[in-house]
């Protein structure tokens, strides 16, 4: 390399000679005067001979300096020369190196005895000591020469970390192919300049935020805090053994680093060396993947398999060697699925739901891109799983990436958006930069461009089209410029109806684009290259218009010399260049094409016992052809072997939204339900597909539960169809019933199977009973009733405390909890039992039965406001109110995790599943934050959740992204957590600002402090009785002083939780609370993210008018009438008050202490003081003069 390249060796090698000369230096320094003593001398004359010594040695040094300085200059000079010959294979680099090491040793020989001479006797003396320490030094000479092994080192950190991509010098290919420093796929990647970086990478599983400084970068180099101790591991593992000598110079002197290198420089130079040896990366081979050996997973959450896949995507081929392996996407998470040996590899990094993917011609690179916030594209190692490279927010002003193209060479990326304006960008990726090298935007007249291509020769030229519009690109790569040419089609063009484009390719000649039709035409354009950009661009021009078949043309590729398509019939034909018909695939019977991709390997030259078909020429020559993977729209994917025509149906997976799924309550059985009537059943251990049913068409699955003997499977359909299954075959039971006309979307058994309900989107829960008849068990309706007048959220059985009979209650959002009389219920009438409101201003999300952890039966309610209420099995009395997981959005279902053990069921789990997470809460729940824990699952959102039976895994469903995702769940990493978070109030500090030595700590205990001295008396001359204590009575004032201001009835929950928190245990009642108490219930029952003004604004939003401003506002005389009417509503004077004290008519400490109380209050004149319109901002600053945050507090814990 040149020195431009920064060759590390150029810096390395001239320390030889210099780290011998500081060693010799050191060595003197170091004598014992007591050997000048053994040999007869005074102390007083080795003084004098010392100092003698020093003066010369001053001299000794400078001209060391300038020899130094000469032999810098000359060994560079030979580097260059050496280095060239290296290349052109001449010489040897390690025998230049130890020439130069002998070089060095005899100037350094010469040096010294010329220091020598006029030493009298102690010549002998020191020449003596010289061969010596000249034996020492040969061993260092042979530790010296392992430098030829660092340069190999670095010659591999050159070709990972610093890839030339832009040399025309083939000897140094050349050079850099036959080192063996990795994968010859790099070779290939390009032309450029600029070179790849060596950075760590992060492990899989980890949040979406540590991605922005690891993903970019290629191999895993050790964190910077454990430098010191890997550097001396490594010297001690790969260093020769040094002598003994060596070793007491090095303990006698302070370290010192050799080759001119400063100690940073070392240490970063050992990293990186070392960190090419290691790197997955270049270490890796298309074997690799598969085998390596599942490490323990330290996270509580951890993807182990997919079930379904995105049918809106292509399946591409990557392996067809000793392994058939498979790429798809499933969710927000690309798939490497090994066929043979059944094995799943997930690429894991995506926020969103993955909206296009391509690979390289070698298959060596995946890209992939998402839609959504924060959108991503990320390119992965197919070798080792690894993201070498993630461009952040690939779109910053639109809402993702809808399609991508990778040039043949793996170079460059290139990406169109998914906005309403869409963007053409052209990514030099390899160079890992964060902004493309050239972006276009589009007319909105082109239509949606949805299919992208690089030319396979020209990385300067694309297509892409939408329904309406082809067009043609060419980069001027000097310039950074991406011009196009869009030649609009009309039925004029060709005289003939030409249809709506599906995708388009560069034809095998390279002259021609072709674009297929939906009505099984084919257009050809040329391409007007001019003899150069001086005389003007390349644009395109419609040739001609084929009509191929009658069927749409839905995929148009091409492979080695075949033009390939397939159709809305299944058919799948090959054409020459020409566009004459060579042969076609008809009799599969396969529905519409969805993607093709065929295998890497070429076909096999064909012998005389190969099986293949004849084409349709007149030579009747053998069709030869590679394997190919068939993707269809029904969701089922096929594998084709050309030899003997062999069709494989590899999986069918379900094609449309996935919400029902269910696990067997002994059996590692999952059965997964779709709405396009499809229910498979899986072996969730094993990973086997078992057996499925389809339904009828209309009829999708919405719903499925098991009984608790696992003898029958209950399913919901989404036309109200409820039927009644047997767990084993899906074979019904009983007749279908058809007593609802909505989805049902609740299924519920009880515990002894006797009774099953439902509830459907139309507010009714209906119940079924098993009776015996004639000496069968039948299932027959019972009765339904409407009983809420919002969606049901939940449908739950239990039993009554004092019986075995089973208990039915459902929970709607309209805030009722109502339980149903099944014993006193006949034929056509359910009985109501009781009705309870949950909650106020916010709505019940979901209910489960609290496990057995207390005396108390319980009730787990979560409601919209991130909160966790349990409520008295009995009286439906709020117990407590906790703060539950607050990750973006509040809890939608949960469960509580089974256990097998005995030992366990003293510490049990809730999973829990909102809008797009899944996660874990450790019970009981007291607000501790680091008590649970989340991660994305499905970004499109969740539809269902399901347990096995043991609590080992979590099955998610993915709703609209037709997937079903299992999760291990490893409880000792959650409870490590909880561990690290600290004990009693530690963790609880952090929830507010400033933590334990913060403003408002300090605040909160000076108002809990006063409000002792107030019940006691402002005024009194009376000894204080301080105590840690206050009485319930004065919880509501502090809290409202603290800026929490709860309704009447939340006020009545505090005082019920605090009141009965030991009657259970003790049979007393409790009326006053501490500090530590007082403060856990203020972070739990307070708004989890404070006051807001959306929350605000959405009152007014629902009482209000639009007024000429085109805000909501309420006039003062309605505002004034829902104070007195509405709600927790006031008396008139309460009202009088509240308003005068706010606009401070009143004297301070108004009926809020006693010395106050006997203070007559002042009248306010409610025309004057209030506006004629109260908006919510008037309302908010004006009235109640509070700062209020903008924020709508939607944010993860």
């Amino acid at each position: 390399m040149s020195d431009a390249e920064g060759n590390p060796m150029e810096e390395t090698e001239p320390s030889e000679e210099t780290e011998e000369e500081e060693e010799n230096q050191d060595f003197e320094e170091i004598e014992n005067p007591k050997e000048y003593d053994t040999a007869g001398e005074e102390s007083q004359e080795g003084e004098e001979e010392e100092g003698e010594e020093g003066e010369e040695m001053e001299g000794v040094e400078e001209e060391e300096e300038r020899v130094q300085e000469e032999q810098i200059e000359n060994e560079q000079a030979e580097e260059q020369i050496e280095e060239e010959q290296i290349e052109e294979g001449q010489v040897e680099e390690g025998q230049v190196e130890e020439g130069e090491i002998e070089e060095g040793q005899t100037e350094e020989g010469q040096i010294e005895e010329e220091q020598l001479e006029g030493k009298g006797e102690r010549r002998e003396d020191r020449w003596k000591e010289r061969e010596e320490k000249e034996e020492e030094v040969e061993e260092i000479t042979g530790e010296l020469q392992s430098i030829t092994s660092l340069q190999e080192a670095i010659a591999n950190l050159q070709f990972i970390s610093h890839v030339s991509l832009d040399t025309d010098d083939p000897q140094l290919v050349e050079s850099l192919r036959s080192g063996q420093t990795g994968p010859s796929e790099l070779l290939d990647l390009g032309s450029q300049s600029e070179m790849f970086t060596s950075d760590q990478f992060p492990s899989e599983g980890e949040h979406m935020d540590s991605q922005r400084s690891s993903q970019s970068q290629f191999s895993q180099e050790p964190e910077r805090k454990d430098t010191e101790e890997m550097l001396d591991q490594e010297r001690r593992v790969s260093e020769p053994k040094k002598g003994s000598m060596v070793s007491k110079m090095e303990e006698g002197k302070p370290k010192r680093l050799s080759y001119f290198l400063s100690e940073e420089q070392e240490k970063e130079f050992q990293i990186r060396a070392r960190g090419s040896k290691d790197s997955l990366v270049s270490s890796s081979t298309e074997d690799s993947l598969f085998q390596k050996q599942e490490a323990t997973s330290v996270y509580p959450l951890t993807l182990t398999w997919s079930y379904g896949w995105n049918s809106s995507l292509p399946v591409l081929y990557l392996r067809d060697e000793n392994r058939r392996v498979l790429l798809y996407v499933c969710g927000h998470t690309a798939v490497l699925f090994d066929v043979f040996c059944n094995a799943q590899h997930h690429l894991q990094g995506h926020s969103n739901i993955i909206t296009c993917l391509c690979i390289s011609e070698d298959r060596r690179w995946i890209a992939t891109a998402d839609k959504g916030p924060g959108c991503l594209i990320i390119i992965w190692d197919s070798f080792s799983g690894i993201p070498v490279h993630t461009i952040f927010d690939s779109c910053p002003q639109s809402n993702g990436i809808r399609t991508i193209a990778i040039t043949r060479d793996a170079k460059y990326l290139a990406t169109i958006s998914d906005a309403e304006i869409q963007q053409v960008c052209i990514w030099r990726w390899t160079l890992a930069v964060e902004k493309p090298a050239c972006t276009l935007e589009l007319p909105r007249d082109y239509g949606f461009q949805n299919h992208l291509i690089f030319n396979p020769t020209n990385n300067r030229e694309l297509v892409s089209n939408s329904r309406t519009q082809t067009i043609y690109y060419f980069w001027l790569e000097h310039k950074n410029i991406l011009v196009h040419s869009a030649p609009i089609l009309t039925e004029k063009t060709f005289n003939k109806l030409v249809g709506k484009f599906s995708q388009s390719v560069f034809h095998l000649n390279l002259t021609q684009i072709l674009s297929a039709t939906l009505e099984g035409k084919m257009v050809v354009w040329d391409i007007q290259r001019p003899h150069s950009l001086a005389s003007g661009l390349p644009y395109l021009k419609p040739c001609k218009l084929v009509h191929l078949q009658k069927e749409g043309i839905t995929v148009l590729t091409t492979v080695d010399s075949y033009i390939v398509t397939g159709d809305i019939k299944g058919n799948i034909k090959f054409y020459d260049h020409t566009l004459s018909v060579l042969n076609w695939y008809s009799n599969f019977k396969l529905s519409s094409i969805k993607a093709l991709s065929f295998s890497k390997s070429p076909p096999k030259s064909p012998t005389e016992t190969s099986n293949l078909p004849s084409d349709c020429t007149l030579k009747g020559d053998l069709f030869v052809v590679r394997n190919f993977i068939i993707a269809t729209c029904d969701a089922t994917v096929y594998h084709l072997t050309a030899e003997g025509t062999k069709l494989e149906k590899l999986f069918v997976e379900p094609k449309d939204a996935i919400c029902a799924i269910a696990c067997h309550p002994y059996q590692p059985l999952l059965a997964i339900g779709s709405t396009c009537g499809m229910i498979k059943m899986w072996d969730y251990e094993k990973k086997k597909y078992l057996f499925s049913r389809v339904f009828e068409k209309g009829l999708g699955v919405q719903s499925l539960t098991y009984n608790p003997e696992g003898a029958l499977l209950g399913a919901g359909f989404t036309e109200g169809t409820v039927y009644i299954l047997d767990a084993m075959s899906l074979k019904n039971e009983s007749e279908p019933f058809h007593y609802s006309r909505s989805s049902v979307t609740h299924v519920s058994f009880s515990h002894d199977s006797r009774y099953m309900a439902t509830a459907d989107v139309s507010f009714t829960v209906a119940v079924y009973m098993m009776i015996v008849q004639d000496g069968q068990r039948v299932w027959q309706y019972l009765a339904r009733i409407r009983s809420h007048r919002k969606s049901i959220q939940s449908l739950l059985f239990g039993v009554h405390l004092d019986s075995n009979e089973p208990r039915l209650l459902s929970l709607g959002r309209d805030r009722f909890l109502i339980e149903y009389n099944l014993t006193r219920s006949l034929k056509n009438h359910l009985e109501v039992l009781d009705i309870h409101r949950t909650d106020q201003g916010t709505y019940p999300t979901c209910m489960v039965w609290y496990p057995p952890l207390t005396k108390e039966l319980f009730l787990l309610m979560c409601n919209s406001g991130y909160k966790v209420k349990l409520f008295n099995a009995t009286t439906k009395m709020c117990r407590k109110t906790l703060l539950g997981p607050a990750y973006g959005s509040p809890i939608e279902y949960t469960q509580v995790l089974p256990v097998k053990d005995t030992l366990d069921l003293l510490k049990r789990y809730l999973v829990f599943i909102n809008k797009d997470k899944v996660g874990l809460q450790i019970l009981p729940i007291d607000g501790n934050p680091h008590k649970t824990c989340a991660i994305i699952c499905h970004p499109s959102g969740v539809a269902g959740l399901a347990l096995s039976h043991d609590g080992h895994y979590a099955f998610t469903a993915g709703g609209q992204d037709r997937s079903v995702v299992q999760w291990k769940i490893n409880l000792h990493a959650l409870d490590a957590a909880v561990s690290l978070g600290g004990e009693d109030l530690i963790p609880f500090y952090g929830l507010v600002s400033g933590g334990r030595e913060g403003k408002f700590y300090r605040e909160l205990e000076d108002y809990f402090y006063y409000s002792q001295l107030r019940c006691q008396g402002i005024d009194t001359m009376e000894t204080r009785k301080v105590s840690e204590y206050i009485h319930l009575s004065e919880l509501p004032f502090v809290m409202r002083a603290i800026g929490f201001y709860p309704s009447e009835e939340a006020i009545d929950d505090m005082f019920n939780e605090i009141k009965f928190s030991e009657y259970v245990e003790t049979g007393m009642l409790i009326d006053k609370i501490n500090l530590p108490d007082f403060f856990k219930v203020y972070l739990n029952h307070r708004p989890p993210f404070g006051n807001t003004m959306s929350s605000i604004q959405h009152s007014f939003d629902v009482l209000g008018y639009t007024n000429s401003q085109g805000e909501k506002a309420i006039r003062r005389e309605d505002f004034l009438r829902l104070l007195l009417t509405r709600g927790e509503h006031m008396t008139e004077e309460e009202m009088s008050d509240c308003f005068a004290t706010l606009y401070g008519l009143n004297p301070e400490g108004w009926k809020s202490e006693p010395a106050a109380s006997s203070v007559t209050g002042s009248e306010i004149c409610y025309e004057e003081e209030l506006p004629d319109e109260i908006t919510a901002e008037i309302f908010t600053t004006d009235i109640l003069g509070l700062t209020i945050s903008d924020n709508s507090g939607q944010q993860d814990q």
